[in-house]
């Protein structure tokens, strides 16, 4: 089988024509959608970039595999040669598989655990995932015309063009000028957001800078204007990407392979855009953040254009590309296949699935079907509640907390959280929760924690700088 495995940084299932998108983003991915199954409740088990990839690497949560921020204490990857828990791409490999990465991202983040098991690392630039896509296809293109029409090859490749600053070309800035933004946030919601201190926020949009140093990009979101200057360069990107990718699958119809290839779309995670008065980044355990597109075209599958609302994670893609492939699953893996739903066959979802974020707050989320609950152990430098519990189905942007009036709700899901939790420390021999290191030594990475209160201050919002610092317990 001939397995290419598309990972995109930093992308919105919600920007996705074929998830309903009014905007035409993605024309080349949705046909790819139209031939398989997508699912549109897909979550990375942690966030973001770092916790998310070795969860791919090694098929465990964070819990498990160690990595749950980008450095430090919390980010030691627990790399074991146990034969119930191998690398994912060892596995393959160790079955006869060819594997190749277009990546630059363990050149970004250090993380060259990740490069563990490919027969071929193509670190194609030195711009520590600051390419564009058109970079990215005229590596990958050459290699595929070579190695596109053998058997039994893995090839994995990143695109990076979601992930801010959105370095498009000039002409995609005005592809969606005419188009009407997303209709939320409205001016309500903004006006609401202009007394948040998150960084990437609508008043911090750029931490460091009270003004933007692109001048495609606005300094500030202050009202709807703004957000649709902002959202055109997220979606111009995407767009882009997406013209790009049609270069790839161009490449397959060409080879007459494209029939018989499996392709895969998803990403390390999604993207705020608005949700916790976060534009355009990633700085907790909430919706947003972690729901990722994850659409699998597979030769021979009965299910075309099929949409599912299953519960799954990133872990369990993996655990079912291996099955897909007929490999058995490793007993270790945290992954739970659903292989069956790709076959056209029954298949039980999860009842529910627990997240985490440890890079600018620390905390993990619940989540079930109508309900996300929010845990925050250190909120770092975002303003979040210590409890806050949503409503997903009639509040699907997180704008109001009900746990005060919901109690119930948060006890049950409470429960959840312990009893999950009790489950993974509890095996023999595991080691300790690693995102109680990033609790102890706190979330103060990019951004540190006195740096944050003066940036504030220089930004002239003296009051902000006081909320934040009483929110963290400090005085000044």
């Amino acid at each position: 089988m001939r397995v290419i495995y598309i990972d995109i940084d930093s992308m919105r299932p919600k920007h996705f024509g074929i998830h309903g998108y009014h905007r035409n983003t993605t024309p080349n991915m949705d046909k790819i959608a139209e031939q398989g199954v997508r699912f549109s409740r897909a979550y990375c088990a942690s966030s973001p970039c770092a916790p998310s990839r070795a969860s791919f690497a090694s098929g465990l949560f964070g819990i498990h595999h160690g990595v749950v921020t980008h450095w430090g204490p919390g980010s030691e990857f627990r790399y074991t040669s146990d034969p119930d828990r191998p690398m994912f791409t060892r596995l393959l490999r160790e079955n006869g598989y060819k594997l190749a990465t277009f990546s630059s991202f363990a050149d970004r983040h250090d993380t060259f655990w990740f490069m563990a098991g490919w027969n071929e690392v193509h670190t194609h630039t030195t711009k520590k995932g600051d390419e564009n896509a058109d970079e990215v296809m005229d590596a990958v293109i050459p290699w595929l015309e070579e190695n596109g029409t053998e058997d039994d090859y893995f090839l994995h490749m990143q695109l990076w063009d979601p992930h801010r600053q959105y370095t498009l070309p000039a002409e995609y800035l005005d592809t969606f000028k005419n188009d009407e933004a997303p209709a939320w946030p409205d001016e309500a919601a903004i006006e609401n957001q202009q007394d948040s201190y998150a960084p990437y926020g609508a008043q911090m949009l750029f931490p460091g800078a009270n003004k933007s140093p692109f001048s495609y990009l606005p300094d500030h979101i202050r009202n709807r204007a703004d957000f649709k200057q902002f959202v055109d360069a997220y979606d111009g990107a995407i767009r882009f990407m997406d013209d790009q990718l049609g270069r790839l699958f161009a490449t397959l119809e060409k080879l007459g392979v494209m029939e018989d290839t499996a392709i895969i779309i998803s990403a390390d995670h999604g993207e705020a855009m608005g949700e916790h008065a976060v534009y355009g980044d990633h700085v907790c355990a909430d919706e947003a953040v972690h729901n990722i597109p994850m659409i699998i075209k597979w030769p021979g599958s009965v299910m075309k254009n099929t949409e599912r609302d299953d519960l799954v994670y990133n872990v369990d893609l993996i655990a079912s590309l291996v099955d897909l492939l007929g490999i058995d699953v490793p007993d270790g893996w945290d992954g739970k296949s659903f292989a069956s739903v790709i076959r056209g066959e029954d298949y039980t979802s999860r009842d529910y699935l627990v997240w985490d974020h440890g890079l600018y707050s620390v905390g993990r989320s619940v989540r079930t079907d109508d309900w996300l609950l929010m845990r925050t152990y250190h909120p770092g430098v975002v303003p979040l509640e210590p409890v806050a519990l949503y409503d997903m189905k009639n509040d699907p942007f997180m704008t109001n907390n009900l746990a005060p009036e919901r109690q119930d709700v948060v006890e049950k899901l409470n429960h959840l959280l312990l009893t999950w939790l009790h489950e993974q420390v509890g095996q023999p021999f595991e080691k300790p929760d690693p995102l109680a290191k990033v609790i102890e030594t706190g979330p103060f990475k990019y951004i540190k924690e006195d740096q944050w209160y003066k940036l504030l201050n220089e930004a002239g919002r003296e009051d902000l700088a006081a909320q934040y610092m009483k929110t963290i317990g400090r005085t000044k």
